[in-house]
C-alpha cells in the first residue's frame, strides 16, 4: 500500500518508527492506517534528505517537550529549516530544468545537421555558438 518493500516497512518496524497492530493467522504483519501514514511521512522524510536519527528525533519531540509551546516551536523551527532547503532545491532544479530543455531545443537542430565534418565542424556553427548559450550547450557540445 505505500509501495515500499517487505524489507523496508520491516526497517521502519525494527527502528521504531512503526509497528503492527497483530500477526494475521499467516503470521503476515497487520498495520493500522494511521501507521501506514506515518510510514509514508517516514519514507517522504527519508526522500528529502532527513536521516534516520532527525526522522525519530520529529517523531520524539513532542513526548520529550516540557509543554506545548516547546514541543511546538522545536518540531516548526526543524521543518522550516527542511522548507527553506527544499525551496532552495526546487529553485535550484527549476533553473537547471529550463537549461536542460533549452539544451535539448538547440541540440535537436544539430540532429538535423549534415556537414559531413562532425565533430570539428560545430566550431563556428550559427546554432551554437550564441552568446546567451545554456551552460550544458556550451560544455557537453562545444
Amino acid at each position: 500500500m505505500t509501495q515500499s518493500t517487505v524489507r523496508t516497512v520491516r526497517f521502519y518496524e525494527e527502528a521504531g518508527l512503526i509497528s503492527p497492530c497483530e500477526r494475521s493467522d499467516g503470521g503476515h504483519r497487520v498495520y493500522r492506517k494511521e501507521e501506514l501514514s506515518r510510514l509514508e511521512l517516514v519514507l517522504d522524510l527519508r526522500e528529502i534528505g532527513l536521516s534516520l536519527q532527525e526522522i525519530k528525533a520529529l517523531f520524539e519531540l513532542k513526548a520529550d517537550s516540557k509543554n506545548q509551546v516547546d514541543a511546538s516551536r522545536q518540531i516548526c523551527e526543524r521543518l522550516q529549516a527542511r522548507v527553506d532547503e527544499l525551496q532552495e532545491k526546487i529553485t535550484k532544479l527549476r533553473k537547471l530544468r529550463s537549461e536542460l530543455v533549452a539544451t535539448i531545443g538547440i541540440l535537436a537542430e544539430c540532429s538535423g545537421c549534415t556537414t559531413k565534418s562532425f565533430p570539428q565542424s560545430c566550431s563556428g556553427c550559427d546554432v551554437i555558438e550564441g552568446e546567451d548559450m545554456p551552460r550544458a550547450v556550451r560544455l557537453l557540445w562545444s
